[in-house]
């Protein structure tokens, strides 16, 4: 049995600002949360309240992360068209952290923003791909 990619867990500066962003941009829900001696405070969130199929963790503490300009690690969201993207960067826009303006590149990257969360970490959301709603509207081949 092969293994399975079940969570990403980052630690966070500030857990509040950064919960509220992936809930606000990102649509994630609580789906636990905990405090104990040892970790300060920890929140799960997931797409869907009812399935975790996959979790993304934020634990509070961490020392906050500064990309630079040329180095394009990132979380991607896929979005169920070009202008939900559009909708997301011109809300990044106006709250001052949009880092990618919309644009479209070809097979297998698509339609697609870059904005930056309360932590410094990119956030991609894309239209396109073949991960994802947007696939098969596009037509890209599988690979």
């Amino acid at each position: 049995m092969k293994p399975t990619l079940t969570h990403i867990a980052l630690h966070v500066r500030d857990l509040e600002a950064c919960v509220a962003f992936y809930r606000d941009y990102c649509g994630l829900v609580i789906v636990h949360e905990r405090s104990h001696e040892d970790v300060k405070q920890v929140v799960w969130l997931a797409e869907d309240p009812e399935r975790h199929d996959f979790i993304f963790v934020l634990l509070k503490g961490g020392p906050g992360r500064d990309q630079e300009k040329e180095d394009y690690s990132h979380l991607g969201f896929a979005c169920p068209s070009k202008q939900a993207v559009d909708v997301i960067a011109a809300k990044a826009r106006a709250a001052g952290c949009l880092i990618w303006e919309p644009r479209a590149e070809p097979y297998p990257t698509g339609y697609y923003c870059g904005i930056r969360d309360p932590d410094g970490n990119a956030v991609e959301f894309s239209f396109g791909q073949p991960l994802g709603p947007g696939a098969a509207v596009i037509g890209w081949p599988e690979s």
